[in-house]
């Protein structure tokens, strides 16, 4: 099998990189990347000395992508700009040239050399104001939806595919979004198979968190190197939610989809940990403290960001009930793998993470 993992040396091309060649004998991996996010030289010579192919080009440009030499069986499109703060403040170029763009590259490259495009999309294709407005109420140490919402597609337990992509959704959202939409057009006008994975919070070892991408990795590295955080929004108490997928829980599931690739093609998914796999940022500072160790100042900014929510939790229950699937991997397993890896190779990654 011939794959292709574009944004393969970040963080989640790579651990989807490594699991191919770890769980796929005879596998023919090429990763391909622009190096342009902090850490990404190191994850590229990592996955090469694990017999990946590596290609420094980028998506953005059709020439890059149509310089890969041959077919292949799978395209797997996790190249992007991936913070929501992106493009908010100057152009927003960059970010939609390499999400929407990109995905219009990879695309061509199917529609004219063959193979599955697994597409790895965003939670935040959904409506900021829709999302921000929900019922929730407050706990000891987070906030919760409440089981009854006025919003079709909400629930106790997460937001569904049925939610609304009505209205602003940030420009790296809408770029997403509009990716989606080619996708289906690609599947319907030009046979391309195809899926959607609209992912929640991905995390575990390799990201290099900041605060605007990555928190769950960035929260794990500050106390195990010793560095101050910050509760930022929602009056600073830390009680806002998020839940997080490993990306060894996500590579099952795209293993899963290539294997009904026909049956499934120009399905649209929300993927994500659910309400069992969640944390509030104070009870990742709980669990983060507990393998660390020890305690990290944390200061409070009360303000909230404009594209900032209080919960969002995936509803997977279509993928569920479709393949079986269900995340393995606990919050718990996430925060002590991420420790392991820093603890490990400590050295190397501290001037990563600002230490």
């Amino acid at each position: 099998m011939r794959v292709l993992v574009t944004g393969g040396a970040g963080f989640v091309g790579s651990r989807l990189v490594r699991a191919l060649i770890e769980s796929q004998p005879g596998v023919d991996v090429t990763a391909f990347d622009n190096l342009r996010r902090r850490g990404a030289e190191l994850h590229a010579m990592d996955i090469q000395r694990l017999g990946a192919r590596f290609v420094h080009g980028d998506v953005r440009q059709a020439a890059d992508v149509e310089d890969l030499d041959g077919a292949y069986d799978l395209i797997i499109d996790a190249a992007a700009e991936p913070s929501v703060h992106a493009g908010m403040t100057g152009s927003p170029r960059y970010v939609i040239d390499t999400n929407l763009g990109g995905t219009l590259n990879l695309l061509e490259l199917a529609r004219r050399r063959g193979g599955a495009l697994m597409f790895l999309s965003t939670s935040r294709v959904y409506a900021m104001e829709a999302l921000r407005a929900l019922a929730v109420t407050e706990g000891a140490t987070r906030l919760e939806l409440e089981a009854v919402q006025e919003q079709p597609g909400a629930s106790g337990a997460g937001i569904t595919e049925r939610f609304t992509t009505d209205g602003a959704r940030t420009v790296y959202g809408a770029s997403k979004l509009a990716s989606e939409l080619l996708v289906q057009e690609y599947v319907a006008a030009f046979g391309v198979r195809a899926v959607i994975n609209r992912c929640g919070v991905l995390a575990g070892a390799g990201q290099f968190g900041r605060s605007e991408q990555g928190v769950i990795a960035l929260w794990v590295a500050s106390h195990v190197l010793g560095l101050p955080l910050r509760y930022i929004g929602y009056g600073g108490t830390g009680k806002q939610v998020r839940d997080i997928l490993h990306p060894l829980d996500l590579f099952d599931l795209l293993m899963a989809q290539l294997a009904r690739i026909d049956e499934l093609s120009g399905s649209v998914f929300n993927v994500g940990g659910g309400r069992e796999v969640s944390v509030s940022l104070r009870e990742l500072t709980d669990l983060s403290r507990d393998r660390a160790g020890r305690e990290v100042p944390i200061a409070a900014v009360p303000e909230t960001s404009s594209v900032d929510i209080p919960v969002y939790l995936t509803d997977h229950a279509r993928v569920t009930e479709r393949l079986g699937w269900r995340p393995r991997r606990s919050a718990a397993d996430i925060v002590g793998e991420i420790a392991d890896w820093i603890e490990a190779d400590e050295a190397r990654l501290r001037p990563l993470f600002g230490g």
